[in-house]
This record gives structure tokens, sequence and C-alpha cells, in this order.
């Protein structure tokens, strides 16, 4: 295993890009950074709770901001800036501004991952947030890019977190924080409910997650620390890795095999080799 970062502050969201760098988010810096090995570079002091990002159709950086959240207690943040929201950085300059912060009226708590389709098509989770012991419902929505259109896919969720699609981009996968669960969802711009596909062995919790051009699903595993996969079919293996809170894995490297992973608790930026190839993401820059 190789660092390629450390002293971040609870780093999440690994982008990996062309140049060989990786993009990832501090959530409790309020920063976007990219780093090299053994160089880091700010991209911009975004505020709020960056959480997850992904490069859109356009080749700017598209970022969920819970709007400052504690990460590992999941306790609401106050002030005029705390609301969630979906924001675009231009990775050129640094400069951000915010896409979304409501969707049908309804605001945004807790935004916390995202992935594009093929077409540019935006889907992203909202978390939700706790207030005064009150607990905020969670989602599944999509929106366009350009900020024109947003829809809500289902407002019933426990604890949505990572997203994903599948190789042939028809399924939506997304993990559930608090039950350990996966579940999918048709790629349709309309109401569903979902179908539960595994849950997780033990005393565990779920973060983001990639998925593998075989399909397979590997998701970011909370308090065990490691990696979750699981297969289209539901079956489920578990690697093990030196950080109670492995938060995310992305891939990269000229044949897919390279996983960079986040230790959230410990604000490392890892490298290893994976048993398989991840699947190339839609967009990249």
């Amino acid at each position: 295993m190789e660092i390629i970062a450390e002293g971040l502050g609870f780093p999440e969201g690994p982008v990996v890009m062309a140049d060989g760098s990786v993009i990832v988010v501090e959530i409790a810096q309020g920063r976007i950074t990219r780093c090299w090995k053994g160089r880091k570079e700010t991209v911009c002091e975004i505020g709020g709770g960056p959480n997850g990002a992904a490069i859109g159709p356009d080749g700017a950086l598209y970022v969920c901001n819970n709007g400052g959240m504690d990460a590992v207690a999941m306790q609401s943040a106050s002030g005029p800036d705390a609301g969630g929201r979906i924001e675009r950085v231009d990775l050129a300059t640094g400069k951000f501004e915010r896409v979304y912060d409501a969707c049908e009226g309804v605001a945004l708590e807790g935004p916390n991952d995202l992935v594009f389709d093929a077409d540019g098509r935006l889907w992203f989770t909202d978390l939700g947030k706790t207030h005064s012991g009150i607990r905020t419902a969670s989602g599944l929505f999509t929106a366009l890019a350009d900020g024109s259109s947003i829809s809500a896919i289902d407002r019933h969720a426990l604890s949505y977190n990572g997203v994903g699609l599948s190789p042939d981009g028809l399924t939506l996968y997304v993990a559930d924080t608090h039950q350990a669960r996966l579940y999918r969802y048709a790629r349709k711009v309309e109401p569903q409910r979902p179908e539960w596909l595994a849950t997780a062995a033990g005393h565990v919790a779920f973060d983001s997650l990639a998925v593998t051009a075989a399909g397979n699903v590997c998701v970011g595993t909370l308090r065990k620390g490691g990696i979750t996969t699981v297969s289209p079919a539901g079956e489920t293996r578990f690697a093990p890795f030196d950080d109670r809170y492995v938060t995310n894995i992305a891939f990269g490297g000229a044949d897919m095999r390279d996983a960079y992973l986040t230790f959230s608790t410990r604000g490392l930026l890892v490298k290893t080799r994976w048993v398989e190839p991840g699947l190339r993401l839609a967009h990249n820059a």
C-alpha cells in the first residue's frame, strides 16, 4: 500500500484525474484538494461540508456539500451557510457556484454522493441530518448539470450515502449507511421504491462506493474498516484495512486496477492494487 497524501481533514470523494492526480474533499476543512504523491494543492476553500465529488460532462467538478456536518457523529451544523447544496467548481480557476439547494420547493439537507451517467445527467444522494435528536429524511435525486431541472426519485430512505451505476448504465446502486444495506433502482426519472440487494455482516455501516468493470459494487465500510464487495447476485466479501473509517474507493491507472482509498480517521489517501479492474466513469478531466 502506498500513501499518496496525509494530513487531510477527514478526506472523502476521491476523483482520479487523467493527469494522474487525485482530487479529494476535506470535510473537516471545507476544502477541495488535489493530491499527487507527496504533494497537495488547494483547489478551493469551498466551505460547509464538501462530501462526494465527480467530474461532470463539462469537465467541471461537481460537489455534494452537506453544509457543514460532523462526519463521524452525523450531527447538524448551524449558521447562514449550513444548508445542503450541489456546487460546481471550475478546476482551472477554483471558482465555485451553487447549482441546487432545493428540490421541488423542499430544501436539500445533506447531499452526500453523486454520479453522472453517459448522458450527463447527475444522480445524487441526500443523507439527511439530525436536528435536536430528530432525523430528517434521506433520499435519492436526479438533476441536469446546468441547474435547469431536479427531481426526487425516493424521499423515504433512512441514510443514503454512496451511489454508482452498473456497467450497462441501467441500474443505480445506493448504499444505506446506518442499515449497512445495498439497494438498487432502475435508472429512470420517476419516483421509485428500492430493491434490496445485500446487507453487510456484523456491526458495520456503509459509506461511498465504486463499481468494477464486472459489475461488482465495492462499498466503503465503517467501524470494522474495509471494503465490502457485493456481486450483482447479492453475494458479499470483505477486505479489511487499517482504519475504522474507510469511507471511499475510486479506480484508476492504465488497467483500472489502482484503487484509491480514503482513510478518513487517519487523514490519508492511499493507493493499492485491486483484485479486478474498476469501471471507467462516463466523464473525466
